[in-house]
């Protein structure tokens, strides 16, 4: 069973206002990077710093990166389709997952680069005061478009806006171990600026690794923390009607949350009954945590996992009332007959009008007829009053 679908559609409706808000801050922080990126890179040619080099290529490894997101928060912000019933926000995984992988291949080029310079000793440029300037522009400036870059895409709940807002803070980091290897430079360590430089492209390089594990992490299916999965758990417990909670799946898609659960009732309940224990408990699974997007629940009346597979097919009510025809008679038509599947067996509760001949549809009578049938479990006869 599942929840009326208003939070899917209220989901949809936010879509489009999410799209607009990472398609702004993106491009801003897509200028900025690039301007940043002209003025290190020149600067970093112009007046001798490796490091300060290095982090211009990093600030065009942000405009790529930029150019990657906005594709991609286009194509995970559309509308749930008919190929695509739960949306598509998995593509705003795979994005950050190839922003990661981009990350970390850059890192590991500049790495390799500058550590072959550093063991051949062939270093003797001096960086400029110019480098400073450069270095500390970035700083600022990086610092502030992370900030504005992640609350955005915490607002809108966006794992690839919250990366990049990481890949920017890189950049601002790498621009500080700038400031440092060039001050240093400057007093005759000359060695510094190039171990600063392998310096940026580690930074860079865990941050890839970071964004790429976590997103193979969200592709194949990970569930919630232990934590959290006990929480849902304890909450469906706690609700009135339900016995057990014996299975709860989880996984994620981009931020939100998917679960299957399956509650364990009363079996003498009926159904519009365990339909509303269950909308009960998807009403507290949705306080309790804001993300979730859907929640199929599925009603048992037994703890099914408990029991030996059966190993023979349990008839229907068709072939039950066909065979209580044969042997006891047909059940009169304001009569009604309730079935009980449990453990393997099959519990009857036979309601009879009061006009009904009490004397046919006696529990010893049907019980007499009906067990020899290995499937058969108990019987109960009830009589409506006058």
């Amino acid at each position: 069973m599942q929840q009326p679908d208003s939070p899917a559609r209220h989901h949809r409706e936010n879509l489009a206002v999410e799209m607009k808000a990472a398609s702004r801050v993106t491009v801003i922080g897509m200028i900025l990077d690039a301007f940043l990126g002209v003025i290190k890179v020149i600067g970093g040619t112009l007046f001798h710093s490796q490091a300060l080099l290095v982090d211009g290529i990093h600030s065009f490894t942000d405009v790529a990166s930029d150019l990657v997101v906005l594709g991609v928060m286009k194509l995970s912000r559309q509308e749930p389709d008919e190929n695509h019933p739960y949306g598509h926000q998995r593509i705003e995984t795979f994005g950050t997952l190839v922003l990661g992988s981009i990350l970390i291949a850059v890192g590991a080029a500049l790495a390799w680069e500058n550590t072959l310079r550093l063991i051949e000793g062939n270093i003797d440029n001096i960086p400029e005061w110019p480098v400073l300037i450069a270095a500390g522009v970035s700083v600022v400036s990086k610092e502030w478009i992370f900030r504005y870059t992640r609350h955005i895409g915490q607002t809108i709940r966006s794992d690839l806006i919250i990366a990049n807002a990481w890949h920017s803070r890189t950049d601002a980091f790498s621009s500080v171990v700038v400031l440092v290897s060039t001050a240093g430079a400057m007093l005759g360590l000359l060695w510094l600026d190039v171990l600063a430089a392998i310096a940026v492209a580690a930074i860079i390089i865990h941050i890839g690794w970071k964004f790429t594990w976590d997103s193979v992490q969200e592709l194949v299916d990970t569930g919630l923390s232990p934590d959290d999965t006990d929480m849902l758990k304890t909450i469906a417990r706690s609700t009135d009607g339900v016995l057990n909670v014996h299975e709860l799946r989880s996984r994620r898609m981009g931020q939100d949350i998917l679960l299957d659960i399956h509650l364990v009732v009363r079996p003498e309940i009926s159904v519009s009954e365990g339909h509303q224990i269950g909308m009960q408990v998807v009403a507290g699974m949705r306080n309790a945590l804001e993300n979730i997007l859907d929640i199929n629940f599925h009603i048992d009346a037994e703890n099914d996992e408990d029991l030996f597979p059966t190993t023979e097919k349990l008839p229907s009510r068709a072939e039950v009332g066909g065979i209580i025809a044969k042997h006891v008679g047909e059940i009169p038509q304001r009569s009604r007959l309730r079935l009980h599947y449990l453990k393997n067996k099959l519990h009857l509760e036979i309601f009879l009008d009061e006009s009904d001949p009490e004397t046919v549809f006696t529990p010893e009578n049907v019980r007499r007829h009906l067990e020899g049938y290995s499937w058969f479990g108990s019987v109960r006869v009830w009589v409506a009053g006058p």
